[in-house]
């Protein structure tokens, strides 16, 4: 349910590109600081954007460093941090915490198994801080599995459910600016739901397990079907972004929200049809 909401690096300014990677290392470094190298395996795009986008709102200041990491040891790398990239952190161990240990339920997945035990004190101490907020996410994700066992076709109440759980984690603030975020947030989190669905469709169809779209995708207009609902999703997640007043890094927001997002769409449509670039 993670990489969805992505750049599309061919039509962003050099530029732009430097200040989005900085953004994603920025990041990686926040998850090292506060919860070991470990946690660096939970970095994900769609926090990178989420850091940028409440940089851009509440106009914070960055903290600008160079160094090398690991994966580029051998020349330095610009890092930006502040507020927002630790609050994604956290967030971002309170999402990878519960993608563990429902992976590990629904596929006994032994990697998803040991990462949540890797997590299980870091999610604990965000819990902890984000008591309220943690325990609407719980909700959310619990009724959705409550619905997966009941293999329900109901795809708007399952997408819901993915929307209140971004709704949440898009709003860290009640502020003037919260109800358009948790808007935002909604659509954004049914859009990745449905997309996460979409690219597993296959399978989860070959391996008999749970997925929404099982009944629909025998359908002929199945993928008129889906490309339809996600353009809604992102349209009225669209139009709440418009009403934010964002004056830095919009250009690369609007790069991942009006461009990337369908850049990605175009890969696993290929991907499932068996076709490959020339």
């Amino acid at each position: 349910m993670f990489g969805y909401i992505v750049v599309n690096k061919a039509e962003l300014k050099i530029k732009e590109f430097d200040t989005y990677h900085s953004f994603y290392c920025g990041l990686c470094k926040s998850l090292k600081t506060k919860y070991g190298r470990a946690a660096q395996g939970a970095l994900s795009f769609d926090m990178t954007f989420l850091s940028i986008l409440l940089t851009s709102l509440y106009e914070s200041e960055i903290n600008l460093c160079h160094e090398r990491c690991v994966v580029h040891p051998l020349h330095k790398h610009a890092k930006a941090e502040n507020e927002w990239t630790q609050y994604c952190a956290d967030m971002t161990i309170v999402l990878s915490y519960l993608k563990c240990q429902d992976d590990w339920k629904d596929e006994h997945r032994h990697r998803s198994h040991w990462m949540g035990m890797v997590l299980r004190k870091s999610y604990h101490n965000v819990k902890f801080q984000y008591h309220d907020k943690v325990m609407r996410i719980e909700s959310a994700l619990a009724e959705n599995e409550r619905l997966e066992r009941l293999k329900s076709s109901d795809v708007d109440a399952l997408a819901a459910c993915s929307g209140r759980m971004m709704a949440e984690i898009c709003t860290p603030r009640e502020d003037e600016w919260s109800n358009v975020l948790r808007e935002f947030g909604d659509y954004l989190g049914r859009y990745i739901y449905l997309m996460d669905a979409y690219d597993d469709l296959k399978q989860d169809l070959h391996q008999q397990r749970f997925n929404p779209f099982h009944k629909r995708c025998m359908e002929h207009n199945f993928e008129d079907w889906i490309k339809q609902a996600l353009e809604l999703m992102i349209a009225n997640c669209a139009r709440a972004f418009e009403r934010l007043p964002l004056l830095e890094h919009e250009g690369i927001l609007r790069n991942i929200l009006y461009s990337g997002v369908w850049a990605n769409y175009e890969l696993i449509k290929k991907k499932r049809s068996g076709e490959t670039d020339a």
